[in-house]
């Protein structure tokens, strides 16, 4: 191992880790984009480096996307950070809440083979597709589920989640009326909210837009990890 390839590896992990863009073409790392692309060494020695660190790492789109890996409790939230961050009560909001995440991967992701995005959603569609979904998988919950277990956790959401009202509204002295969290159009919105902050969507006009970084989780952390969720969900398992 030649120590320029090391000290280039360790410079685009570093980068990445700070929140620079490395990518063809544009911008100060572009020369590390290339160095990546072409050089097997710097690639081997960066795959090695954040397999063993429980991280991946992606290309798409030209450019290069830093990822947590599955349980990665240094890099990525644990469930009491991420209750924290979205003002959650318990457990079953934040599971409420991964289902709702899951729906709005599923209004871009249609399959492998084609992976075509539609070019946005609104918040909206995304209660819609939810209530929707909840509704096909508890009629067939019974043919989907593996065990009691399963049963328990899903109906447990989809009640909470039946049990919301589409819509409050709350005074704020800041900003004047607002959607409640204790509504179902609410924590729709929150979780809109917290992808834009990770940037995986863009905002506009209420119209929420994917970026190349939730395109390159979509068509591969997701495509590798999709768990068993995505198998419940798959809308050819729960179609009518």
């Amino acid at each position: 191992m030649e120590q320029k390839n090391l000290d280039k590896a360790m410079d685009i992990y570093a980068k990445l880790m700070m929140g620079e863009e490395i990518k063809r073409g544009s911008g100060p790392n572009q020369t590390l984009y290339q160095e990546y692309i072409d050089n097997a060494e710097v690639y081997e020695i960066l795959e090695n480096m954040t397999k063993r660190l429980n991280l991946h790492l992606y290309e798409y789109n030209e450019a290069l996307y830093l990822t947590a890996g599955d349980g990665n409790k240094t890099f990525g939230y644990s469930n009491e950070e991420l209750k924290r961050t979205m003002g959650l009560k318990n457990n079953r909001e934040l599971y409420l809440t991964y289902y709702i995440i899951y729906q709005v991967i599923l209004c871009f992701y249609k399959d492998s083979g084609s992976y075509q995005f539609v070019e946005s959603v609104s918040p909206s569609e995304v209660l819609e597709r939810t209530t929707t979904a909840f509704a096909k998988t508890i009629s067939k919950l019974d043919v989907l589920v593996s065990d009691e277990i399963e049963e328990h956790s899903i109906k447990s959401i989809a009640i909470l989640w039946d049990e919301m009202p589409i819509s409050l509204t709350e005074v704020n002295d800041d900003t004047g009326f607002r959607a409640s969290r204790g509504s179902r159009s609410g924590l729709v919105k929150t979780t809109l909210n917290f992808l834009v902050n990770e940037e995986l969507l863009v905002v506009a006009n209420e119209q929420y837009y994917p970026t190349d970084r939730m395109k390159a989780l979509i068509e591969n952390y997701f495509e590798q990890y999709r768990g068993r969720l995505y198998e419940l969900l798959r809308e050819d398992k729960v179609e009518d």
